[in-house]
């Protein structure tokens, strides 16, 4: 895979600027400039990209292409882990499970860390199937995610592309990232748990975490299909506030670096904010 340079993916982008994709949506001015970057970046390359991020800490979000439904992929996985989870602080499971001659706790592992199939299919099968998924993301009010298939009926089949199934928009994985981490839908030993597996995925350092600052905390899940790439998760920042950020792609080419330049871009923004914020509050001491 070529390696591009921040620089170029963006710098193009003037070239495009009448390419710029279907509606933008920055909550305050402050974004506008966030919102042009992220357009530009995306105008500039082929495919098509959604993009949406959401500051946990005051609410402002982004977003590109933020009500267009894309194929999920492996990023489904944090909704079933999140729906395992909720049934184990209800008393109904433990993550000592025996799932398949496992533990609970090592095939969620299995399914977040390494993005294994095999594994995302024994939890669906243990939870009902994905409908006991979608009636989880339901009942707690969460639109615009779509829950159709086991991992198994989803690779088999084709035209991802243009998949009506297994679809979610950006806006609607961060509000999902969001109520994971507001406490709203699970306890916090159960948050703890999928953050840090999601903090150890081994299947996305050319994707979010590619351009970030050495060292910056990451806990994300990737997605994968022919000619879809996807990752999502949350960017905490200098001042340790964190942003939940998603990015799907699909068509084209050079993806995996889109999306780790779409994450720096976001990056910068949010992290020029905390320090902004920060600098004011020194001089008003």
């Amino acid at each position: 895979m070529r390696a591009f340079p921040l620089s170029h993916l963006l710098v193009s982008g003037l070239v495009a600027s009448l390419l710029v994709p279907t509606p933008a949506a920055a909550s305050s001015p402050e974004l506008i400039g966030l919102e042009r970057q992220l357009s530009m970046l995306v105008a500039a390359n082929s495919g098509q990209y959604g993009i949406a991020a959401l500051d946990l800490r005051d609410g402002s979000t982004v977003a590109i292409n933020g009500d267009t439904p894309f194929p999920m992929a492996s990023t489904v996985k944090i909704a079933i882990a999140a729906a395992y989870l909720a049934e184990v602080d209800q008393g109904r499971r433990s993550l000592g499970d025996m799932v398949l001659g496992r533990s609970a706790a090592k095939v969620l592992e299995l399914m977040i860390v390494r993005s294994d199939n095999h594994a995302a299919d024994q939890v669906l099968a243990a939870l009902g199937g994905p409908v006991a998924v979608q009636q989880w993301l339901s009942s707690h009010n969460i639109v615009g995610i779509r829950v159709d298939r086991t991992i198994d009926q989803l690779l088999r089949e084709r035209g991802h592309l243009a998949d009506s199934k297994d679809v979610a928009t950006p806006v609607a994985m961060v509000a999902l990232l969001h109520k994971l981490d507001s406490g709203a839908v699970l306890s916090a030993q159960s948050r703890a748990f999928l953050f840090e597996l999601m903090r150890r995925c081994e299947t996305g350092t050319r994707r979010i975490r590619a351009m970030l600052p050495a060292g910056t905390p990451v806990e994300d899940k990737t997605g994968t299909l022919d000619g879809v790439t996807n990752d999502v998760g949350f960017i905490t920042m200098p001042d340790g506030h964190r942003v939940a950020v998603a990015v799907f792609a699909r068509g084209g080419r050079d993806r995996q670096p889109v999306i780790a330049a779409a994450a720096r871009v976001i990056y910068d923004r949010f992290a020029d904010t905390a320090l902004t914020a920060l600098s004011y509050f020194l001089r008003l001491r």
